[in-house]
């Protein structure tokens, strides 16, 4: 596999990767004075209202009716424990607060809280999917040593799941495909993109779920970049590929339209805070090198 040379400029996708937390375990049996909460609530989080919303909520603004389940460490921002917390689902809110998905805090939260407000909501979905032994039925207990949910009956160790996908712009001299998916906004296209599949390569993924979607082989397969997509748990891997042979058809099931365009014909697009978007962006910027 070729690497390309690093992304141009800033890539607006690297927001959801955490670089002010710190892991340390073993986590305190007791949660620490001082310690900070996320509240989470579904895909979202519950924050103070404003033009800058903050996600974090001090212990003394915790009422015991406002959360379920026990708190899962996220890690430390310098010497402050944080923690996710999940909304009840009767819960009455402070007046001062309101529920948000994460993607509606895109632009107005610093990267690194979104980044947080992500993991928060991933983390509290991870212990809820873990709560059960899946080999034989027993609850579980939090590992105190790792990020782990372990079997006390049969032994077994859980970590959050993490679903590795590929995700690729196809080029073919100074156009790009990009193909609609029924699940897109009205007008809406991006690249392809699909899970990885158990016993294949990313490589092997990249060019199965472009035979699958658009009917056509690539070649020339490289690296791009990664992001921690946290809908629900993928780990999205980039590449950037050339066409090599075949004619576009569409699955018509993934996908219901897809076609090569120019940089002066571009149809809507994703939003910044994807990756497909960053790839989309890269391609932009290298005008006039047929890349």
């Amino acid at each position: 596999m070729k690497q390309s040379s690093p992304p141009l400029g800033t890539l607006h996708h690297a927001v959801f990767a955490i670089s002010t937390l710190t892991s340390r375990f073993p986590v305190p049996g007791d949660i620490p004075e001082g310690a900070l909460f996320v509240v989470t609530a579904g895909q979202g989080i519950v924050v103070h209202t404003g033009d800058t919303p903050q996600i974090y909520w001090q212990a003394d603004d915790l009422p015991a009716s406002c959360t379920a389940g026990p708190a899962e460490y996220l890690g430390h921002r310098d010497r402050v424990p944080v923690y996710a917390v999940e909304i009840g689902k009767s819960a009455v809110l402070p007046g001062s607060r309101v529920e948000t998905t994460v993607r509606e805090l895109y632009g107005r939260v610093p990267d690194e809280d979104l980044a947080i407000a992500s993991y928060a909501v991933r983390m509290i979905h991870s212990a809820a999917a873990s709560r059960f032994c899946g080999r034989c039925g027993h609850s579980t207990e939090p590992v105190p040593a790792e990020r782990a949910w372990r079997c006390p009956d049969c032994g077994l160790v859980v970590y959050p799941r993490i679903s590795p996908a590929v995700i690729v712009l196809i080029s073919q001299k100074e156009k790009i495909l990009l193909a609609r998916s029924p699940r897109f906004p009205a007008g809406m296209h991006s690249v392809i993109a699909g899970f990885a599949e158990p016993g294949e390569t990313l490589e092997h993924a990249v060019c199965r779920e472009v035979k699958e979607e658009v009917g056509i082989s690539v070649k020339n397969i490289r690296y791009f970049a990664s992001e921690p997509w946290p809908f629900p748990d993928s780990l999205m891997i980039a590449f950037t590929a050339e066409y090599d042979s075949g004619e576009i058809t569409i699955d018509n099931n993934e996908i219901i339209s897809a076609g090569w365009f120019g940089r002066d014909n571009l149809p809507a697009l994703p939003a910044p805070l994807s990756i497909s978007r960053a790839l989309i962006d890269r391609w932009i910027q290298k005008e006039g090198t047929g890349q």
